[in-house]
């Protein structure tokens, strides 16, 4: 294992809006939508209408605190992964803390989990005028396979018997159901997935935008990488399995125009009383990741 101590990372720039394709692809986890060709015309109406304009909020927030990054060999991903573990404003390495799993999006890694914006720099965040309670959050890449175990990569299984021992090891997330989960697009199904099969283990998730298909067909004609087989997505439907989140605290944003809603509106007629769900303006883009990333985290280190 390896780690380095560093201050943060390059921002992320949304890509700009010079064609179609870029429109589809523009901020974290829109690359599947255009590279697997999930209506990026309907995509472009939306940017061009409006319904895509969606106001960030301006981002307070304290000086950062440390955030350790290396890799370390996955047995369940059977290579190399990296990782990052981040620290809130006040603490270091070696504070006992609540702990949140970040997932990221399709084509995004360890360093991508907050829309771009680093993740010691989102624990430093002011919400509502006031501080987040202290987490820390830590993240590793999962490749492209959807956060479900495909033959050979099983980046659910990393998190669980890797990730998390890694960060018990520091001192992060013990005592019963300190730990939440995190993601955007990609990232937001393997949310709700990871605290559907674990929910002894989670006390909380938060999906921004989660990339939620409801038929095994429709997900293997948009991606076929997602899931290795039917049976696979039967076991891995996230919509299938909500029941089990009766006492995870459960919070769940999209775009109305986001063209994963329909995905995420069967999942909200699953969810058990009491889930706070957001469905307003915007698409599947940075700005909306962006926008609901303050409120995602500031629900999470509220129920940890």
């Amino acid at each position: 294992m390896t780690s380095r101590e560093h201050g943060g990372f390059t921002r992320r720039r949304l890509l700009g809006i010079g064609s179609v394709a870029a429109v589809a692809a523009a901020g974290a986890g829109g690359l599947e939508l255009v590279a697997r060709g999930v209506v990026p015309g309907k995509q472009a109406l939306d940017w061009i209408d409006g319904a895509c304009t969606v106001a960030a909020p301006p981002l307070v927030s304290s000086s950062p605190g440390p955030s350790l990054s290396g890799t370390f060999y996955s047995r369940a991903r059977r290579r190399e992964v990296g990782y990052t573990i981040a620290y809130p404003p006040g603490h270091r390495p070696g504070s006992q803390l609540p702990l949140i799993i970040g997932l990221h999006a399709f084509g995004g890694s360890h360093a991508s989990v907050l829309a771009g914006e680093p993740a010691a720099r989102g624990l430093g965040l002011h919400v509502d005028g006031r501080l987040l309670p202290p987490v820390a959050l830590a993240a590793a890449d999962g490749g492209g396979g959807y956060w479900n175990p495909h033959p050979g990569d099983d980046p659910m299984g990393m998190v669980i018997d890797e990730l998390i021992p890694l960060c018990e090891r520091k001192g992060l997330g013990l005592g019963a159901r300190r730990i939440g989960t995190l993601g955007i697009s990609m990232g937001g199904y393997g949310a709700i997935l990871l605290a559907e099969k674990h929910p002894d283990l989670f006390g909380a998730a938060a999906a921004i935008s989660p990339a939620i298909w409801t038929s095994y067909e429709q997900a293997r004609s948009v991606n076929p990488g997602a899931y290795a087989s039917a049976a696979a997505f039967a076991s891995a439907d996230a919509v299938t399995h909500a029941s089990v989140l009766t006492n995870v605290a459960v919070r769940v944003a999209s775009g109305q125009s986001d063209p994963f809603r329909p995905g995420v509106e069967a999942l909200v007629r699953r969810l058990p009383p009491g889930a706070v769900v957001d469905i307003s303006k915007g698409c599947h883009t940075g700005s909306f990741f962006l926008s609901q990333v303050p409120a995602s985290l500031a629900f999470l280190a509220g129920h940890l």
